[in-house]
């Protein structure tokens, strides 16, 4: 079978740990056989992000920024412990956060389904889609550990030297104080963001804060989303049959229980990493939830949506071979593809990443899984739990029958 060809590269990001093991294996056994791949490649592995000072991870989002369509591995985002484990100068920030912050992206995770494991929410049918604001919040907050009694106050002073000053608390004993913020500029990049993902998908589109408590920080979200919506979509939405719907998030939460899914949710920064997690385990696990990263204009990264498996990886350096579930990242790969192809017009790439899926689908349908996901099949008929590379190979088997036809 001749290899399908690139037009034009995309943006690879290799990372950490047992998902860098994967990410090879992925390759040789999915990816490389089928596909003359061609990609601009950036190590984001922990070792070469203290090599270069982390500046590694700069380049990579920047040429994510140029070539429009990046597919990332999953990375450790450094503590104390991994600063001992790994010698490491600096304790570096998220390679995701940076990324997000460079690409001005809004994060879109949704779980892939599969016949024989249901939600565990019953009345969920279809995916729910969580769109999380990468920006911003408590993820930037300045925090301070208030000693004793004392008078905390808000302060900002413009630059034509105005001024406004307020009291936020008199502390009477010890407490703990903290500051965020977000911009304008961002909040509209993340509306445009779910506006156009939503569009683009054919799905509606659910938005809440907590606008009635927080008055100025949470109903600016509210308001620039209501008026770009009114300026710039609502009259495509109408012409496509989707709706937009805004609404608390307690009552947001309540309603998304009662759904059948189908779906966009937008959160604010926190409330997306809640939510995400949430809707990922009612749907199976991380490992079955796609994460892609788009900015308002239109560029794309693609990753798994959980870390770099700490725990199969140490049981891999002794020997053994995990059966870690490689779903997640072998979506990545199919999601970078298929919107390579789109964006070149490359109708064979754009197939291949859906022959992809379907093998990788079709795979856990007859039974065959990694052992996370046995505990979670509920047909008659046994599943058989298999090892990581076991489980790629019957993929494999499954894509070159559906590339055959």
């Amino acid at each position: 079978m001749e290899k399908i060809q690139m037009h034009t590269p995309l943006v690879e990001m290799n990372g950490d740990e047992m998902t860098r093991v994967i990410w090879k294996a992925i390759k040789d056994e999915l990816l490389a056989p089928f596909v003359a791949l061609n990609t601009v490649y950036f190590d984001l592995g922990l070792a070469e992000r203290e090599r270069t000072k982390d500046q590694i991870t700069v380049e990579a989002a920047n040429a994510a920024r140029e070539y429009g369509v990046a597919v990332k591995c999953a990375t450790i985002t450094p503590n104390a412990q991994r600063m001992e484990e790994y010698k490491l100068t600096e304790m570096w920030k998220s390679p995701n956060g940076t990324i997000r912050s460079i690409m001005d992206g809004t994060v879109f995770r949704a779980p892939i389904m599969v016949d024989g494991i249901s939600p565990v929410v019953k009345n969920w049918k279809e995916p729910i889609t969580i769109a999380r604001h990468a920006y911003g919040d408590v993820y930037r907050a300045t925090e301070y550990r208030v000693p004793g009694p004392g008078k905390a106050e808000l302060l900002f002073t413009g630059d034509d030297g105005a001024s406004f000053r307020q009291t936020i608390y008199d502390f009477e004993c010890a407490g703990v104080l903290q500051g965020q913020y977000n911009k304008d500029s961002s909040i509209v990049s993340f509306a445009h963001a779910c506006f156009q993902y939503a569009a683009d998908t054919r799905q509606d589109l659910w938005f809440s804060t907590k606008d009635t408590i927080s008055k100025q920080y949470d109903h600016t979200f509210k308001d620039i989303f209501q008026e770009i919506y009114e300026k710039e979509y609502r009259a495509r939405f109408a012409e496509l049959g989707i709706t937009y719907f805004y609404t608390l998030i307690d009552d947001a939460v309540a309603r998304v229980i009662r759904s059948k899914g189908g779906f966009i949710w937008a959160c604010k920064n926190y409330d997306g990493d809640v939510m995400s997690d949430m809707v990922s385990t009612a749907f199976g696990s991380l490992a079955m939830m796609t994460s892609v990263l788009v900015s308002p204009d239109g560029k794309y990264e693609f990753e798994a949506a959980h870390g770099t498996v700490t725990r199969h990886y140490y049981r891999y350096l002794e020997g053994e071979q995990p059966s870690t579930n490689p779903m997640a990242t072998i979506f990545a790969w199919s999601g970078a593809l298929k919107k390579r192809g789109e964006l070149d017009g490359n109708a064979p790439l754009v197939r291949f990443g859906e022959k992809l899926e379907q093998a990788s689908i079709a795979t856990i349908a007859a039974g065959i899984m990694t052992k996370d996901m046995a505990g979670l099949w509920e047909k008659e008929e046994p599943a058989r739990a298999v090892e990581t590379v076991q489980f790629l190979k019957e993929i494999r088997a499954r894509l070159e029958t559906l590339l055959g036809e």
